[in-house]
């Protein structure tokens, strides 16, 4: 049975979206945890770690609370623009970001955790802004961290199932992704069409993380030159 191309193009668009949030979210609260001070700084970082722990289910719960058209952000979208999120492929880009946030916040904040505080300091003393300090001194210092990251986050989301099936449902050609595919395809006795969707999503996710594997190593090698 022929492949259904369709559902590996929506899931390297939700994955690419989802990343691409995640890269600005993820880098922001990396630097805000690994750089300021504040009461629930703790309390923050593990609210934001929770994706990663929570059942798929639950998070899609909550998902749906939130944007659906009886949650706050839902019915304002509704009564507002006449956006309904549910059942799209933008809630499937929302369910898989939140998911993989943590696997881009987290190693941002060591990234910037482990930049030397000594070289900020004398970017200061020269008058750098904070905002220049950041992006010439803090984040080339912090990319590699960030990158494998980024990489992590982007098989993540093409992974994503249980909290993307709640809110985007299994709509072919429209929400339907790699995994709910493969899974409408067990459920329908489709063999070959499940075999052939298990290998080309382990084939895209071993590359990626290959290549995070690679970014980190470098990362590491680095390092180990500097000392």
């Amino acid at each position: 049975m022929a492949l259904d191309w369709s559902a590996l193009w929506l899931s390297l668009k939700v994955a690419g979206w989802a990343t691409a949030i995640n890269l600005v979210l993820g880098v922001a609260l990396g630097a805000l945890l690994a750089r300021r001070r504040f009461p629930g700084r703790e309390l923050l970082d593990t609210l934001l770690t929770l994706p990663m722990v929570l059942p798929p289910t639950v998070l899609g719960y909550y998902l749906l609370v939130v944007i659906g058209r009886n949650g706050p952000l839902g019915s304002w979208l509704q009564s507002t623009f006449g956006i309904n999120l549910v059942f799209t492929w933008q809630a499937a880009v929302i369910a898989a970001a939140v998911a993989s946030l943590p696997l881009v916040f987290k190693p941002a904040r060591a990234a910037f955790e482990a930049v030397d505080g000594q070289l900020e300091q004398a970017a200061r003393t020269l008058g750098v802004s904070e905002f220049a300090l950041f992006l010439r001194v803090s984040l080339p210092l912090a990319w590699r961290g960030i990158l494998a990251g980024l990489l992590l986050a982007f098989a993540r989301s093409m992974g994503e199932f249980g909290a993307t099936l709640m809110v985007a449902g299994s709509i072919p050609g429209r929400t339907q992704t790699l995994s709910i595919a493969i899974y409408e395809a067990v459920q329908a006795g489709h063999d070959d069409k499940a075999n052939g969707l298990v290998i080309l999503t382990s084939v895209v996710c071993i590359i990626i993380l290959l290549a995070a594997a690679r970014l980190v190593g470098g990362r590491r090698r680095e390092a180990r030159d500097v000392a």
